[in-house]
């Protein structure tokens, strides 16, 4: 389950999808290289998830989380678990959803690295927004693009 029934569509598909390829609010924009639209980029992503028995409820809890424990190291990596280290870190500023919600985000970046697996990942506070407001992971070559089979298997314990 995907928790489909709580993402919320734009009110401007086209307008959204200029706003998602741009890159004023984030360097090389939300969709990165992909050519998908950002529907098929949703749909494809829903697909996964559904694979991983999991669902974006689960998936947000976990990551923010991870975000509030790595922001007490105060930039220094944090022991999650046996297998997972994070820390956290504020860039000054704020940035605004791209499907136009009020509020602000901060630009708080969290790392998280699979010791077991070698493997380390990024997010930001929107990133968490976009994943559980609109189901949406970013586009391939997206510097926050998180692959939700692999985001799975990097935070949840195994």
């Amino acid at each position: 389950m995907t928790d489909s029934h709580k993402i919320k569509q734009p009110p401007d598909t086209q307008e959204l999808d200029s706003i998602l390829r741009s890159s004023k609010l984030v360097s090389g924009g939300f969709m990165g290289t992909d050519q998908r639209s950002y529907e098929k980029v949703i749909q494809s992503d829903a697909a996964d998830i559904a694979c991983t028995g999991k669902t974006i409820t689960d998936i947000v809890a976990r990551m923010r989380d991870i975000s509030a424990l790595a922001e007490r190291g105060l930039g220094a990596n944090v022991t999650i678990n046996e297998n997972i280290q994070a820390s956290a870190t504020d860039t000054r500023g704020k940035i605004p959803c791209p499907w136009q919600h009020p509020g602000l985000f901060k630009k708080t970046v969290t790392t998280v690295k699979r010791l077991n697996a070698d493997t380390i990942l990024h997010w930001s506070d929107l990133s968490i927004h976009l994943i559980e407001k609109h189901g949406f992971f970013q586009g391939y070559g997206s510097p926050f693009r998180l692959a939700p089979k692999e985001l799975v298997q990097i935070i949840f314990p195994a």
